[in-house]
């Protein structure tokens, strides 16, 4: 693991973003971009995810760009080692080169908060580091068509709804229906003729309810739950 290139401002609100990366050029880059934008600062980064635990213990990011594919310890036991640290983890955004990456699927299940290519432009890249810092997640249309996919591909899918969203109302059983359905909010709204602020409430309580951390997992726990059916 590399050391610190940079600590965030005592007492400052800085994003603070650890980089996991394999290729150099890609942690440089990203350094730089991240470092040159107001309230954030890059306070890490590393070739691998090997030791990943003491590294985000000893620096407290709040956003890790994890490279799904690197050597010794890849991105996907490294995603589940700090996700299943106590307390509250870093929230993690997932790099890859390709948008239908089977390890970025079982990322998302294991609760990444989304995935960003690693050809997307810096306004790009610098807003889904906001965006999930803000407790939202990165799940595009083209996200959800390909975890439907690679749902529909596993014979052991589920065809019944399971009992675990019986903790649900019949209100919050159709905002999870729509939020799987790939729907932002304010389309949610219009579809039930509500609020967006009361969506919005609607899905806090569904994620609180169910112990999930943002609508990426709410969008896995609603097909493998039987709740939508592929195509449905």
């Amino acid at each position: 693991m590399e050391q610190p290139p940079k600590q965030a401002r005592p007492g400052s609100t800085d994003i603070r973003v650890l980089i996991v990366d394999d290729q150099s050029m890609i942690r440089g880059g990203f350094e730089a971009l991240l470092n040159a934008q107001d309230g954030m600062a890059v306070v890490g980064t590393a070739a691998d995810g090997a030791g990943i635990a003491e590294v985000v213990e000893r620096l407290r990011p709040d956003v890790v760009l994890m490279d799904i594919r690197m050597p010794i310890v890849g991105g996907l036991e490294a995603t589940r080692t700090v996700l299943e640290m106590p307390g509250e983890p870093p929230r993690i955004i997932v790099l890859t080169t390709f948008d239908a990456d089977e390890y970025v699927f079982a990322a998302l299940r294991a609760g990444a908060s989304g995935f960003l290519l690693k050809d997307s432009t810096p306004e790009e890249l610098v807003q889904a580091v906001r965006v999930v810092a803000d407790g939202e997640s990165l799940l595009a249309p083209r996200v959800t068509r390909a975890l439907i996919a690679d749902f529909v591909a596993r014979p052991e899918r589920v065809a019944e709804v399971d009992e675990s969203l019986s903790v649900l109302t019949e209100r919050e059983l159709d905002v999870l229906r729509l939020v799987a359905r790939g729907l932002a909010n304010r389309e949610i709204a219009a579809e039930l003729v509500m609020a967006e602020q009361t969506v919005k409430t609607h899905v806090s309580r569904i994620l609180g309810k169910l112990a999930l951390r943002d609508r990426t997992q709410l969008v896995v726990a609603a097909y493998e739950s039987g709740l939508v059916q592929p195509g449905g």
